[in-house]
C-alpha cells in the first residue's frame, strides 16, 4: 500500500523535476511583451472542444499543433499552415520559442500536459476540469503558483455577462443571506460494463499516445474520440464535466472554495469502471466572513431539487443553480437569471453594474500573458473548484461522507477515500 498522502508530499512531487522516460522539456525563453506584441503559442488537442479553443487563440502566432488523432492534426494544419504539428506533446513543449501552452485533452492527460508546459516556463490555458484526480489538481494549483505563470482555466461562461449580473444581485444582498445552493445539470453519462470487443486501432490514431499516463488497456470506439467521460480511467463523468460550469457561480457569488464535507445523498450502485448516470451529492462549507455556512447539493441525470417553483418556471430549467436567500431566491443558468417568487421582485431595479463585463474568455488569457494582469478563473480560483466537484465522485466510490481537510488534503474520517484522491500513472509517466 501507499504512505498516506499529505500537504509535503504534494509539494514534494510539484517541485520535483521529471526522470524516466517522460522528458519535460527545456525552460522558455522569458519575453517581455507588449499588449501590441503577438504570442507564440503551441495547442494540445485540435478538434472538438480543442477546435473552439484553437479558435479562441486564433489571433496570435500559431506555431505549433498537436493531436494524437492525424485527421484532426492535417484539418488544424491546413488552418494554419505556418505551424509546425506533433503527435505527442511533450516535442512541442521541448521547443524553445513558445509563450503559452493551450491544452485541450481529455481530462487524463490535463496534468502531465498542464505540469510540463509550467515546468519549461510557458503561461497555461486548460480545459475544464483542471485535472481528473485531486491529487494532480493541487500538484497544478500549487505549480502555477509557485512558476508565476498566467492560467485560465475553460470554464468559458464565466465571461458572459449573465454570470456576472448573478453574482451583482447576490453579493448585493437583493435576496439576503445565502445558505442554500441547488445545483442542477440534465446531463448523463456512464452506467455501462467495459467493452468487451477488440477492434484494430485506426491508422490514423495514435492510441498509446491517447492512452499517456493511463494504464494500458485494448482499444475502443468507447473510449476515443467522444465517449471517454464514461470511464473513470479518463474522466468523472457528469459532475467532473459540468460541475466546474455550474458550480462555478455559486463558488463566485458566495466566495466558497474547500468544502468541509462531501456525502452522497442518492445515488445508483457503484461501478467500478463506469461514472454514474444520475447522482445527488450534498456539499458543506464553512461560513465565510459575514456569510452563512452554506450547503451546496448537486444533482445530475435527471434529479432535481423538490423545490416549490413555479410550475411555468420549472418546465424551463432543464439545467440550473438556485440561490435560496432569506428574503428570496434567484434562479440562473448559462444565459438568463430571475429573482423568484416573481410578484415579490416586481419592478425591483437591478444593482448598478460593478463587475466589469470580460473581453473575452481566451482574450482576457491573452492579454495577461502580454501584460502580466489577473485572469478571472486562474488556477488559484479553478483548482479549488475543480477540487470539489472531484471530491463529489470519490465520496460516491468509496459510499462515505467525507470530512475534508484540504489543507492536509485527506478525508480524515476514510482513509481509504486515497485511492482515488490520488493519481495512479503507468510506468515512465510521472508528475
Amino acid at each position: 500500500m501507499k504512505p498516506p498522502l499529505t500537504r509535503r508530499s504534494f509539494l514534494k512531487q510539484a517541485a520535483r523535476t521529471t526522470a524516466g522516460t517522460v522528458w519535460l522539456g527545456a525552460i522558455a525563453r522569458s519575453r517581455s511583451a507588449s499588449p501590441n506584441d503577438t504570442l507564440n503559442i503551441g495547442v494540445i488537442g485540435v478538434a472538438n472542444r480543442g477546435g473552439a479553443n484553437l479558435e479562441g487563440v486564433s489571433s496570435q502566432n500559431l506555431v505549433a499543433l498537436c493531436d494524437i488523432d492525424d485527421k484532426y492534426l492535417a484539418a488544424a494544419a491546413q488552418r494554419f499552415p505556418q505551424a509546425k504539428t506533433y503527435n505527442d506533446f511533450r516535442r512541442l513543449i521541448d521547443r524553445n520559442d513558445l509563450d503559452a501552452i493551450v491544452v485541450s485533452t481529455p481530462d487524463h492527460t490535463h496534468a502531465v500536459a498542464t505540469v510540463a508546459a509550467l515546468r519549461s516556463g510557458r503561461h497555461v490555458y486548460c480545459e475544464k476540469p483542471l485535472t481528473r484526480t485531486v491529487s494532480e489538481c493541487r500538484i497544478v494549483t500549487e505549480l502555477a503558483k509557485q512558476q508565476k505563470r498566467v492560467t485560465q482555466i475553460g470554464t468559458q461562461i464565466h465571461a458572459g455577462n449573465n454570470y456576472r449580473r448573478a453574482v451583482e444581485i447576490i453579493q448585493s444582498g437583493t435576496i439576503g443571506a445565502v445558505a442554500e445552493v441547488h445545483v442542477w445539470v440534465n446531463a448523463t453519462y456512464g452506467g455501462m460494463d467495459r467493452p468487451k470487443a477488440t477492434p484494430p486501432v485506426p491508422d490514423h490514431l495514435h492510441y498509446d499516445l491517447w492512452l499517456g499516463p493511463v494504464e494500458p488497456r485494448p482499444y475502443s470506439p468507447e473510449y476515443v474520440p467522444f465517449r471517454w467521460r464514461n470511464w473513470w480511467a479518463f474522466g468523472g463523468g457528469a459532475l467532473a464535466d459540468f460541475g466546474c460550469h455550474y458550480m462555478d457561480l455559486p463558488h463566485w457569488a458566495l466566495t466558497l472554495r474547500h468544502p468541509l464535507a462531501v456525502e452522497v445523498v442518492e445515488g445508483p450502485p457503484v461501478h467500478p469502471e463506469s461514472t454514474p448516470p444520475w447522482l445527488i451529492v450534498r456539499y458543506s462549507h464553512p461560513a465565510r466572513d459575514r456569510q452563512p455556512p452554506v450547503t451546496l447539493t448537486w444533482y445530475h441525470g435527471g434529479k432535481r431539487p423538490k423545490l416549490e417553483l413555479p410550475p411555468e418556471q420549472s418546465a424551463k430549467w432543464g439545467s440550473g443553480v438556485l440561490f435560496v436567500g432569506e428574503k428570496g431566491m434567484l434562479l440562473a443558468d448559462y444565459n438568463r437569471n430571475i429573482l423568484l417568487p416573481e410578484k415579490r421582485f416586481e419592478g425591483f431595479e437591478r444593482p448598478a453594474p460593478f463587475i466589469h463585463n470580460s473581453t473575452g474568455h481566451h482574450k482576457e488569457w491573452i492579454e495577461a500573458c502580454k501584460t502580466g494582469g489577473p485572469t478571472t478563473c486562474a488556477f488559484d480560483y479553478s483548482g479549488p473548484l475543480t477540487e470539489a466537484a472531484l471530491l463529489g465522485n470519490v465520496a460516491y466510490r468509496v459510499g462515505r461522507k467525507l470530512e475534508w481537510d484540504h489543507a492536509k488534503i485527506k478525508a480524515t474520517n476514510c482513509p481509504e477515500a486515497d485511492q482515488y484522491l490520488q493519481h495512479h500513472y503507468r510506468e515512465g509517466w510521472k508528475i
